[in-house]
């Protein structure tokens, strides 16, 4: 039996998975420290100065377990996003415990882990994406639907990883996009879908963890929780479409324009300079910000404020105002992309290297 969703209780789901997020992150942070799984400065590319609790991710993990078992269905779909979940929390979990002896997971065997994940929504669970549709075309898969629909998953999991290098950043524009999420289905009147649901229930959890990660923040997600948040977030995006709460892919597109398009820059950059690419580096949108001279709270604003913004497009557009929010859509990513390339995300610019 499942639990009914309704305007009068949207809040309760949210509340509960909140608190318990809340709570759960002092354990935690206990736990970390016991353990000394700590993510420790490094010069090169680390923003903190002292060594952070690095395990957040399982109290967010734990939180949606807990709104799963009071709030969402029990199906095979769920099932086997509990298994997926479960497995990508192993995962994170190996690997954060891994940075104590500086020996973490190579990139390869995580994207084999990763591909797998991802294989058992798609073929256990029977989640796939068939056909989607983009400034009114509509485009079908075929038989290409459960490697596009892997993909997709794959995708979600490392762009959110990717973003995830300064304080309440990952946190904040998931929590943005689940939000944004549980506001369509709201004005369109389709509260009772699982991806509504799911979206409640990761925006308790997250924002709070988001409560104490926020700068300056006392404890990260890690791993687990950046590649939890990822899969959540693509699985959420792939039960709207089958639900119709998302009848076009530009609004998930959209919504996480930035963490996207900052993976897409940070994968030219290191081809460009010949780095693999899962070479880490300090050259991502947020450091840019951070060169720029902003400090780390002014910096995470305006990344919210960027991401808000699209958030409230795709809102509109959802609700019927298609041909306005397209017209606003390509304004708005000519303007950012603009102020993109206005930094060095790609090339380090002339004028600097002569300074040097």
């Amino acid at each position: 039996m499942s639990f009914e969703v309704n305007g009068h209780n949207i809040f309760l789901i949210v509340f509960v998975c909140f608190i318990s997020s809340f709570l759960l992150m002092f354990l935690i942070k206990k736990i970390s420290n016991y353990l000394g799984i700590l993510d420790v400065p490094n010069l090169k590319r680390k923003i903190h100065t002292t060594p952070i609790p690095l395990l957040g991710g399982i109290g967010i993990f734990l939180s949606f377990l807990i709104g799963y078992m009071l709030f969402a269905p029990k199906n095979t779909l769920m099932l086997s996003v509990l298994i997926s979940s479960f497995l990508v929390l192993l995962l994170g979990i190996f690997d954060d415990f891994g940075k104590k002896e500086q020996k973490t997971i190579p990139a390869k065997y995580k994207f084999i882990v990763h591909i797998i994940i991802a294989s058992i929504i798609v073929f256990y669970g029977g989640l796939e994406l068939t056909n989607v549709s983009i400034f009114n075309l509509n485009i079908n898969f075929g038989f290409l639907s459960p490697f596009i629909t892997i993909f997709i998953i794959v995708g979600s999991i490392n762009a959110i990883n990717f973003i995830d290098g300064l304080d309440g950043l990952c946190a904040g524009i998931s929590s943005i996009y689940f939000l944004t999420i549980a506001i369509i289905a709201l004005g369109l009147n389709m509260l009772g879908g699982l991806d509504v649901i799911l979206s409640l229930i990761m925006l308790g959890a997250t924002l709070g963890y988001l409560f104490h990660n926020f700068p300056p923040a006392t404890i990260y997600q890690g791993d687990t929780g950046s590649t939890f948040l990822g899969l959540m977030i693509a699985v959420i995006a792939l039960i709207g479409f089958k639900t119709l709460t998302l009848t076009s892919l530009i609004i998930p597109l959209i919504v996480l324009f930035i963490p996207i398009i900052d993976m897409i820059f940070a994968i030219l950059r290191r081809k460009i300079k010949g780095m693999k690419i899962t070479d880490a580096d300090a050259n991502h949108i947020h450091h840019q910000l951070l060169k720029m001279g902003l400090a780390k709270r002014k910096s995470i604003l305006v990344i919210y404020g960027i991401d808000l913004i699209f958030s409230v497009t795709s809102i509109f557009y959802a609700l019927g105002y298609r041909n306005e929010m397209i017209v606003s859509y390509v304004f708005i990513i000519f303007f950012v992309l603009f102020l993109i390339f206005k930094t060095d995300i790609l090339f380090e610019r002339k004028e600097k290297k002569e300074k040097k």
